[in-house]
């Protein structure tokens, strides 16, 4: 479906960096999305919770209400003998005072039966209904006593239920690679079959529970915790169909870390003897700046690998060295051939100087280590579909016996990630071990002395396989139209939107308005140097608001007013937040009004691009069968860019790529080409060498932009090497436009990797700036105030546009507002405080928690499910709460809810993600430029 409209007006008294022709916006929803799939069916963790000690807990809260009720009735009543029993002596009074005193206070006195005579001897009316209130009021003390022997029998199951579950064929394999420390240890625990786990057996409980809740309730990709399907929507416009079903024939795919393959490639690269065998060539992309050599030089720092997720680090930066007779020859010496060795070089340097063979090796090897000369061949190509197999067919390429030698011992690795996918879990552990023995044996055989790997050998992603079909209303029509308006005030919350008008305003500062760069390389050097290291350094410590609430303006040094336009906008959003926060009704919910939507949007409106691609995590809450209500669409998570939900699982859905099936890459790739925006063409920027498998994916894009310092990874005909690119300045849209000399096009560069942006190095993460990635999290409370505390906790109402759902309803209390384990009394009560506590807030019986320590997310904190229902699932969010000053909980609603969900299998009921694409094309209605193909 399309949507074409008029763009919305710049609201009257904003200030426009420019004036922009009229123009008309074109929506569309993006045809295909990936499924997300929770690997165990939501109905998993039923079975840990307490439904008989909830009920109890249930009826002891009711019973305080009620006995709290009529107590104070009962109290004022007895207030009113105090007269009469004045009349009868000073014992009857004090008698009387205490007893009304106790009820006050819901507690029983000590003598209940003397109690009631001695009201009966005042008030007959009164003394029954004090008899009444205390058999209440003791009913409701039998009925706290009988909690333990329930809990204590409840949990005796449910810890029998999380045993099993805990064994599971969905859950086991990806515990496996998340954790294999828990999971050497875990089967000590499933023996453990008493009612009280020991200390250290609760420990591993609570971390067996996180990881449980995680493949029941969450949907992050990873092994058998999440997988993913294809699949589009298709059918008539107005259906809204979003029922899914996934079958049980999952497939799994995996492949080596390729932090394990940059360890074998660093051992070769150190050893003098081996490396004469590798081919070298001059670091691409240098030139001459009068009497220099000028290059990219690139630093690799290697990441923890005793950490669950690493990578290297990769970093570039202008390096330059002072010509001489020696390395102006050695730039003839390598003109124009494409198959010197190592050795070449060497014995090129021993005949130009007569040296030493020695000296001349530490020369060569330092021209390695500057940069300056490069080994190409054992990087990690960003298209390959298998690293190992890949790093093998390089090192059979050398010809060298020692080489082939290298490769064959490969052949064990890449045996086990064969026969990985289809073993059972304890296959798996021995094919973990052998992988990880096989290759630090390689490197012991590659002269490490102290050989090491990462803790994540190999990762697998998991197909619920493809072909599913949503109705196309999922996303047309009134929630079209609500994705549509909230993507209009996205660009308020990009972090990247500040850094790219800053590069404009030093690019036009520098070269004029209308002004053109033909030196990239030099205006990526002088634009972090003189300005751009600094200003990210200053903005990354800057806090949007002060302790007041008052919106701080963006950094401005060059005085852009785009930058103000963009604070206009923020601070207009902020006022209308404040208002409808004032006005709200308490009914839990806030809906943002169109009038507010139009006018941020029309603020922003002149900062957008005219092309603007678009990808959103959402999740579908459908009223269940037997409770009426609305269909609602929940935003999780958004970002600019192509093709981003599809491009880390081309390798899952990739055929052999031959004319008759093109994969998903291929099918792909011919779509983006068809959404080019008129006159241009895609580019894909890698991010220099591959460190992580994140960033693998197959090829999408026609054109590959290759930097300087990194290696073309497609045909030579589709390279864009970065000295054919050069920047001007649209003075009639006041945007800075990338070109190519060669292909006489714009060049729009785009990201298909998943690790952030902000981890690239220096060169591509600049262009990016020039490129429609973005990341906006969409944070809609910022500069409101917060609730008055109730108890130490405040509350925000649920925040939508339309059916579409832009945050949750949330609670947030200090830590030292929680419940806490009082001294004498036990786990029953415990778990009935949190069950007050709950009740007290109006907390739904599922959340999900993030706990923050000074105002920042605890160290690799991601949200916890918390069920209210179940005693395991309290004990461990409990342990995730470090008490102390500083600490704080938000606790968000599950939504959807689990009656909500729209993914089933022959299993249950699934939580759900879609990730789906939009993209919005801004065309002209005069003679302005012109969006589309």
């Amino acid at each position: 479906m399309t949507l074409t409209t008029s763009d919305t007006p710049v609201p009257p008294g904003s200030e426009a960096p420019c004036e922009l022709p009229a123009a008309a916006v074109e929506w569309q929803p993006g045809r295909r999305f990936v499924l997300r799939a929770a690997g165990l069916p939501v109905e998993s963790v039923h079975g840990l919770r307490c439904p008989g000690t909830r009920r109890w807990a249930d009826e002891v809260l009711d019973g305080e209400e009620r006995l709290r009720t009529g107590g104070a009735a009962l109290s004022d009543l007895l207030h009113g003998l105090v007269r009469a029993a004045d009349a009868v002596g000073p014992d009857a009074r004090r008698a009387l005072l205490a007893l009304r005193r106790r009820v006050f206070n819901n507690r029983l006195p000590v003598d209940p039966g003397a109690a009631v005579r001695l009201v009966t001897g005042l008030d007959a009316e009164a003394g029954a209904r004090t008899a009444a209130w205390l058999r209440d009021r003791a009913g409701l003390t039998e009925l706290r006593d009988s909690g333990a022997a329930l809990l204590t029998a409840e949990l005796r199951t449910a810890r029998s239920e999380l045993r099993t579950l805990l064994a599971g064929e969905r859950l086991r394999p990806g515990l496996l690679l998340a954790s294999p420390t828990l999971d050497s240890r875990l089967d000590a625990y499933l023996r453990d079959t008493g009612d009280e786990p020991a200390k250290r057996m609760r420990k591993m409980e609570r971390s067996a529970l996180a990881y449980l809740y995680r493949t029941a309730c969450k949907t992050s990709p990873f092994s058998t915790f999440t997988a993913v399907a294809l699949g589009t929507f298709d059918g008539d416009p107005a259906d809204d169909r979003s029922a899914l079903r996934t079958g049980e024939d999952w497939t799994s795919h995996v492949r080596l870390n390729v932090v394990a393959l940059g360890r074998l490639a660093d051992l070769i690269l150190a050893d003098p003897v081996r490396r004469q065998d590798l081919p070298v060539v001059l670091s691409p992309g240098w030139g001459r700046d009068d009497d220099r050599i000028r290059y990219v030089r690139q630093w690799v720092t290697a990441g923890d690998d005793s950490a669950a997720v690493t990578f290297d680090s990769v970093r570039d930066r202008l390096f330059y060295l002072r010509s001489s007779g020696t390395l102006e020859r050695l730039l003839g010496f390598f003109d124009g051939r494409t198959d010197l060795r190592h050795r070449d070089l060497v014995d090129w340097l021993r005949a130009e100087h007569g040296a030493e063979r020695t000296e001349c090796e530490r020369y060569a090897a330092a021209l390695l280590q500057l940069g300056m000369v490069q080994v190409p061949c054992l990087r990690t190509d960003v298209h390959t579909p298998d690293p190992l197999r890949s790093f093998q067919e390089a090192l059979r390429g050398l010809g060298a016996p020692w080489a082939d030698r290298v490769a064959a011992g490969l052949d064990g690795p890449a045996a086990c990630l064969a026969a990985y996918p289809a073993a059972g879990v304890d296959e798996r552990r021995t094919l973990l071990r052998t992988l990880r023995e096989q290759l630090l044996d390689t490197q012991r055989e590659l002269g490490a002395a102290d050989p090491g790997l990462p803790q994540t050998l190999l990762y697998e992603d998991v197909s619920a396989g493809d072909g599913l079909v949503c109705g196309p209303g999922v996303l047309t029509g009134a929630t079209g139209r609500a994705l549509r308006a909230i993507e209009g005030v996205l660009p308020m919350f990009d972090m990247t939107l500040p850094q790219r008008i800053t590069l404009r305003g030093f690019f036009v500062a520098r070269y004029g308005r209308g002004g053109r760069c033909d030196d990239l390389l030099g205006l990526v050097h002088d634009f972090h140097e003189d300005l751009f290291d600094q200003y990210v350094s200053f903005t990354s410590k800057r806090a949007a608001f002060d302790e007041d609430g008052t919106y701080v303006p963006e950094e401005n040094w060059l005085g852009q007013p785009a930058l103000r336009t963009l604070d206009d906008a923020r601070r207009r959003f902020v006022t209308g937040m404040r208002k409808l926060w004032a006005e709200a009704d308490g009914t839990g919910e806030i809906r943002l009004p169109e009038e507010l939507m139009a006018s941020v949007a029309g603020e922003l409106a002149p900062l957008t691009a005219d092309f603007t691609p678009q990808s959103h995590h959402i999740q579908l809450s459908r009223p269940a069968p037997d409770r009426p209500g609305e269909s609602l669409v929940v935003l999780n998570r958004s970002y600019g860019g192509v093709a981003f939900p599809f491009s880390r699982f081309t390798h899952v859905y990739d055929g052999p790529g031959d004319a008759g099936d093109p994969g998903l890459s291929g099918r792909l790739r011919a779509e983006l080409r068809a959404r080019q925006p008129r006159g241009a063409v895609f580019a894909e920027l890698t991010g220099g060498p591959v460190t992580s498998n994140l960033n693998l994916h197959g090829r999408l894009t026609d054109h590959q932009i290759v930097c300087p310092g990194e290696t073309g990874t497609v045909p030579e005909a589709d390279r864009i090497h970065l000295d054919d690119l050069y920047l001007e300045h649209d003075e009639e849209a006041d945007r800075l436009v990338l070109r190519s000399r060669r292909l006489e096009c714009e060049v729009v560069p785009v990201y298909l990797g998943y690790l952030v942006p902000v981890a690239l190095p220096e060169i591509p993460r600049t262009l990016l700036l020039l490129s429609p990635s973005t990341m906006a999290p969409s944070n809609v409370w910022g500069g409101v105030p917060e609730s008055e505390p109730v108890d130490g906790v405040t509350r925000r109402p649920r925040v939508r546009h339309g059916d579409v759902v832009i945050s949750r309803r949330s609670w947030t209390a200090e830590a030292s507002a929680l419940p806490v384990r009082r001294p004498g009394t036990g786990e029953e009560e415990w778990y009935l405080d949190w069950q007050r506590w709950r009740r007290t807030h109006r907390l739904p019986d599922q959340v999900f928690a993030t706990v923050t320590r000074d105002g920042r997310a605890a160290l690799g904190a991601k949200p916890a499910y918390v069920d209210f229902g179940s005693h395991l699932s309290l004990t461990a969010f409990d342990a995730l709460v470090e008490r102390g000053p500083g600490t704080r909980v938000v606790l968000r609603e599950m939504l959807p809810a689990e009656d909500g969900l729209h993914l089933t299998s022959e299993r249950g009921s699934h939580v759900a993600e879609l990730a789906v694409e939009t993209f919005t094309f801004r065309t002209s209605t005069e003679d302005g430029p012109t969006c589309r193909n």
